[in-house]
């Protein structure tokens, strides 16, 4: 999975990779993504690792600003 993929290297705990697992997960769910090689996962992957850089740090909020910013709802 994308995320998994960006997150191996990572300097986040295992707290924040959690949430950030979590957030993209539920975003997949909300948009009905079940295909986890489509490119719109990697994506929303980096749309998720970029909000949770810039500080935000609860699953529903992040998974609402990455379907809001990327325009993809």
């Amino acid at each position: 999975m994308a995320i998994y993929r960006l997150l191996q290297n990572s300097p986040l705990g295992p707290e924040e990779i959690a949430i950030l697992t979590d957030a993209y997960e539920r975003t997949l769910r909300k948009l009905r993504l079940v295909d986890r090689n489509d490119p719109i996962t990697q994506l929303i992957a980096s749309k998720i690792i970029e909000l949770g850089q810039r500080g935000v740090r609860d699953a529903n909020k992040l998974t609402e600003l990455a379907v809001k910013e990327l325009g993809v709802e």
